[in-house]
């Protein structure tokens, strides 16, 4: 006797859960005609209620399906919000306050010492007497 897998879901449950499917592999983009309807509030709540609604009522893989969809119808349509977000008139205002609290860094008085005295970056060569010596290293490991 075998082990058979069930899943116990109604043909109305099979259908909507091949359009979300379909929905979340070929996206589609919204019709023009519906974008007012789900880019405002009152559309945003009803999707979610329809998703939240699918969520308690329905096949539980059908109900996580279906906030991935109404996230997704969501994001996809919103324009206004977007925008507004992205390109607020208040942007260029803030940036120059930021600006006027971050004024360009200075050195400090130890960088334009090091810069003044260190030979090294001057383009000079370096005469020193000084000749590394090296001992014999027979058993030591390569680090």
């Amino acid at each position: 006797m075998g082990n058979s897998f069930q899943l116990n879901a109604s043909p109305l449950e099979v259908i909507v859960f091949v359009l979300f499917v379909a929905y979340l592999v070929f996206q589609p983009s919204t019709p023009p005609m519906l974008t007012p309807f789900v880019d405002n509030l009152g559309g945003t709540i009803v999707i979610i209620s329809f998703a939240l609604y699918i969520f308690l009522y329905m096949h539980p893989i059908l109900g996580v399906l279906g906030i991935f969809v109404a996230y997704e119808i969501i994001r996809r349509t919103s324009t206004k919000t977007m925008a507004m977000v992205q390109y607020s008139p208040e942007q260029p205002v803030k940036d120059m306050a930021m600006k006027r609290m971050n004024p360009p860094k200075e050195k400090t008085l130890e960088e334009a010492m090091i810069q003044q005295m260190a030979p090294i970056g001057n383009g000079g060569v370096i005469q020193s007497e000084y000749e590394p010596v090296s001992d014999d290293v027979r058993g030591a490991s390569r680090v």
